[in-house]
């Protein structure tokens, strides 16, 4: 296992990182708990939840409750500070009119939520969800330096910014001397690669972390999936998990086959070649695996030191352009 700094801070975290929003929606806690052990046995440190995963998104009831916070707070006891702790503020949690956003009322109120749902009195990184255009960034990021100051949370992160957004907060951030946003997360894998035009070389040129989620691009890249038609029974798509199905295109399943064709030869399964590839990118710091099975943390543990010689990366780019 490799670990980096998460950008320009002293704070070390595994070069996979593992995401936990199937924790309390696809899978019990008993299962759970034993790929959390699994993640932590091989060597990852860094575990990313929401206020918002959990019961709650696959029901009538139209946001998260946070259990998966509360089966990380049970099962991290006696052992909170071995890994570095991330969750995130943003999507609503409630009907009301402050039960969404980042203004100050609603970050106050559920950091609270959190702290006591993942039984620990301080976060290791606290991240915005989603940006919030109703909320001024100013009100946001003096929140979160209060935050800090009290000791609540040690770092800020934000999630699903673009390049400008983390550009102007820091803006802001320099200005009234608060806490900068010290990393961000994307989506990003071999099918999307938008984040390649400004997030990338942003991030590299400032010193913020990047840890990306969807390496898999939400299953496409496991390669179950041959067609629109030829839908696994048991699989998200089959479920009607939209973004999934947002995939599903002509280019994106000839590029499958090409993928698969590459990673067939270097003797490793799709999604490790997938997962790889995204490890091997110089500005990101940690890929989020959303596991829900255990082999799923093992096949990437296996693969994480896998260093990519120049000709394999070309060979991918080509397959992208051509």
């Amino acid at each position: 296992m490799r670990y980096k700094k998460l950008g320009h801070t002293g704070l070390e975290v595994s070069s996979l990182c593992l995401g936990t929003m199937a924790f309390g929606r696809w899978i019990d806690e008993e299962a759970s708990i034993s790929i959390l052990d699994t993640a932590l046995a091989q060597g990852i440190n860094f575990i990313d939840t929401a206020n918002y995963y959990g019961k709650g998104q696959d029901t009538a009831v139209p946001y998260g409750t946070g259990e998966s916070e509360a089966i990380l707070g049970r099962a991290l006891k006696g052992r909170r500070d071995q890994v570095v702790l991330a969750t995130k503020v943003g999507i609503r949690t409630g009907h009301g009119n402050n039960d969404s956003g980042l203004s100050r009322t609603h970050i106050m109120r559920e950091v609270e939520n959190s702290l006591r749902r993942l039984q620990t009195d301080y976060i290791d990184l606290y991240q915005v969800h989603i940006f919030d255009p109703n909320t001024p960034l100013e009100e946001t990021l003096q929140t979160l330096d209060d935050l800090v100051h009290q000791g609540k949370v040690r770092y800020i992160g934000c999630s699903n910014y673009a390049a400008w957004q983390i550009a102007k907060s820091h803006g802001i951030s320099e200005k009234l001397n608060l806490q900068k946003f010290i990393s961000v997360q994307p989506q990003y894998n071999l099918l999307s690669r938008e984040i390649e035009q400004e997030m990338l070389p942003f991030c590299q040129s400032e010193g913020v972390g990047v840890m990306v989620y969807s390496p898999m691009a939400r299953g496409m890249l496991s390669g179950k999936y041959k067609s629109h038609e030829d839908v696994p029974p048991e699989s998200r798509a089959a479920h009607g998990e939209k973004l999934l199905k947002n995939y599903f295109t002509a280019r994106n399943f000839s590029l499958v086959e090409q993928y698969r064709a590459i990673a067939e030869r270097h003797e490793v399964s799709l999604s490790q070649f997938a997962l790889s590839w995204v490890l091997n990118q110089p500005a990101v710091t940690s890929a989020i695996i959303g596991a829900s099975k255990l082999h799923h943390v093992t096949e990437a543990v296996e693969i994480s030191d896998w260093a990519w010689p120049a000709d394999l990366i070309k060979e991918v780019n080509q397959a992208d352009v051509e």
